[in-house]
């Protein structure tokens, strides 16, 4: 992994899941994502920060992508406004790829292994947070 490291949780209504994300926060690290992986570890996932809000309409796309994720878009405050499930995409050129929009705006978004969400109980709604005093009480 190229990026940097960072411990964080995602909070539903019952449990406090743990996490580790990959942070993309440079445009080279959000352009290239999680291309290329092979895999992804069952906890882990990447962090798109952004520095202003995205529009509804931007999305992301699976070019060069080899892993199925879902994307979990965010607020400002770490809250996930959508979800969206993501297949990876074999065309061989990126306007062949379908984009998954966000619907709302955003100013982060979090990809995780697909079904990582609902097999923890995660939903629109539930919160991400990077507090060591919340995800580690």
């Amino acid at each position: 992994m190229s990026q940097s490291l960072r411990e964080a949780c995602l909070i539903t209504d019952h449990r406090i899941v743990p996490i580790t994300v990959e942070m993309a926060i440079t445009e080279s690290g959000r352009r290239n994502g999680l291309m290329g992986r092979e895999s992804l570890a069952p906890d882990t996932g990447m962090l798109f920060v952004y520095e202003e809000p995205r529009r509804p309409d931007h999305g992301f796309w699976m070019y060069q992508t080899l892993i199925p994720l879902d994307i979990a878009y965010l607020d400002k405050e770490g809250t996930i406004v959508a979800i969206r499930q993501m297949v990876p995409c074999r065309s061989p050129s990126g306007s062949g790829c379908p984009v998954y929009r966000a619907g709302v705006s955003f100013s982060s978004a979090l990809e995780m292994n697909q079904s990582f969400f609902r097999n923890n109980g995660i939903s629109v709604g539930h919160q991400l947070s990077s507090s060591e005093s919340i995800c580690k009480p």
